[in-house]
């Protein structure tokens, strides 16, 4: 283990970690001042999210040790009114906490500033229950409680770059998956993106160009992708937010548009955010067994299916959403599951089970591998978007592993919604005439949201009245039947996009 800590620690992008000598769950008070003292930090920033699913921003000038020591023991009071929409003006106060493992160095400010990440505690001094990172903290105890095991998690980021033309090497409209310069602009972008991220504690696997790219007038689009690493769920959740804030100032820095909307325009490939997950015992992948997914991995899979419709509130959360998930394209409209799948709403992506000739195909000067590598096979939900609420999101779909182990019949389940091939070709007409849909409107899945309230609640997870608070503002876009009603309108749906550009 402790061979194992340090090589972790060796080669570890962030400046905190290598000053250290540590990893980030083992931060501590003293040795962020420690750091702070040494390296002349001259300001703290505060860091928590908002309804709005976007982090805010506190900040302290340092004036004393004293003071440095004040801000990070005590935390400070912020107005939960008009942080969430839930809470009441008269009354608001909360207090937030920085919590030490999510500390890095600001990449961006000019004055040397250390961000941490907070989480919200009630006037009594207790985490705040309808916190959105707090709920998944629950969700993730409650699963660990009832099953003995861990939920891994990571996102696929993607997002389109939006700038005035200047491209020499135009690329294939809609053809710009894994393109290289000069190809594609952005590469450097993504690149300096990717390393402010890791710096910042984020476990990126990699980055690349996406298939969606065109030019609109004098205007260029071009679609991106960051991949992390599967982790605990709760840091997976906290490097997606850190990721966001990052990639939009850089945007800004460099005078782009950077945008994660669901929908970009008619015809053009939409952006989503794909979830992988594991589940984990004692360090292990437990889905896994012998090269082959297990009734562990189908357990899970059957509690995602079964709650993929009220999901869709915490990660399809605007209109924009259901223009994205539409059928014949790679965002699912069919609640079924399957291998290497693109169609399915979950998927089980290709593995490192049983290839080891590979390895040595194509480095013949290397010696036979001893192992192969189960720990890499994740299980893929496909349907958010960039309008997702982070916490909330991954809260939901571990609440769901959960009840995949509770429900009685979930391996039936499971079996029933398997689709060995693209489920729009016809000797699966039959079977997909029988799957259920995901919701196909954010009134939809208010009403999805309501009939499966309870699976939330269970265990005091979710709070109710924030679940019915969320439905009631997915009910007030009143899109019922705006798909059908502005789908040949093209204008219609840009002003749509507009609207929501920013969101998430």
């Amino acid at each position: 283990m402790e061979n194992h800590i340090k090589e972790c620690i060796q080669m570890n992008p962030n400046p905190l970690v290598q000053y250290l000598n540590k990893l980030p769950q083992d931060f501590t008070r003293d040795d962020l001042i420690l750091y702070i003292e040494d390296h002349n930090i001259e300001m703290i920033n505060f860091r928590y999210a908002g309804e709005d699913g976007r982090l805010k921003t506190l900040s302290f000038v340092i004036n004393s040790r004293k003071h440095l020591e004040d801000v990070l023991t005590m935390g400070e009071r912020v107005d939960g009114s008009s942080l969430f929409s839930h809470i009441e003006a008269g009354a608001s106060d909360l207090y937030v906490m920085p919590r030490y493992k999510t500390a890095f160095v600001n990449p961006f400010s000019e004055i040397p500033a250390l961000d941490i990440l907070c989480s919200y505690y009630d006037k009594d001094g207790n985490p705040l229950e309808s916190s959105p990172q707090y709920i998944l903290q629950k969700a993730h105890q409650s699963l660990k409680e009832k099953t003995g095991l861990e939920f891994h998690a990571m996102g696929e980021l993607e997002f389109y770059i939006i700038s005035p033309k200047r491209q020499l090497y135009e690329a294939v409209d809609q053809h710009g998956y894994h393109e290289s310069s000069p190809f594609s602009n952005y590469e450097q972008f993504r690149r300096e993106a990717m390393l402010a991220i890791a710096q910042s504690g984020g476990n990126l696997k990699y980055g690349h160009s996406e298939v969606g790219n065109f030019t609109l007038g004098d205007t260029e689009y071009e679609q991106n992708e960051l991949e992390f690493a599967p982790t605990m769920v709760e840091d997976a959740a906290d490097q997606l937010m850190i990721a966001k804030w990052i990639l939009r100032t850089l945007g800004n820095k460099h005078g782009v548009t950077l945008t994660f909307a669901p929908k970009i325009t008619v015809g053009k490939a939409g952006s989503g955010l794909h979830i992988h997950t594991k589940l984990m015992k004692n360090g292990a992948n437990a889905m896994i067994d012998h090269g082959v997914l297990n009734d562990t991995a189908k357990k899970a899979i059957a509690g995602y299916l079964y709650l993929a419709p009220s999901l869709t509130a915490f990660g399809n959360t605007n209109p924009t959403s259901y223009f994205r998930l539409v059928p014949h394209q790679e965002a699912p409209t069919n609640i079924c599951w399957g291998d290497r799948n693109r169609s399915v709403l979950v998927r089980v992506p290709l593995g490192w089970t049983g290839n080891k000739n590979m390895y040595l195909h194509a480095n013949p000067l290397e010696k036979p591998l001893e192992s192969d590598f189960p720990e890499r096979q994740t299980v893929e939900f496909r349907c958010p978007d960039g309008s997702a609420d982070i916490y909330l999101l991954l809260a939901g779909l571990t609440v769901a592993a959960r009840h995949g182990f509770e429900m009685e019949n979930s391996l039936d389940y499971a079996k029933k919604t398997y689709v060995d091939v693209n489920i729009f070709s016809e000797e699966n007409k039959a079977k997909a005439e029988n799957l259920q849909q995901l919701p196909s409107s954010c009134y939809d899945s208010a009403q999805a949201l309501i009939r499966q309230l309870e699976h939330y609640t269970r265990y005091n997870v979710f709070p109710k009245g924030m679940l019915l608070n969320i439905a009631e503002k997915l009910r007030q876009y009143n899109d019922k039947n705006l798909r059908s009603e502005i789908e040949n309108n093209e204008e219609a749906i840009m002003d749509l996009v507009q609207t929501y550009f920013h969101c998430g």
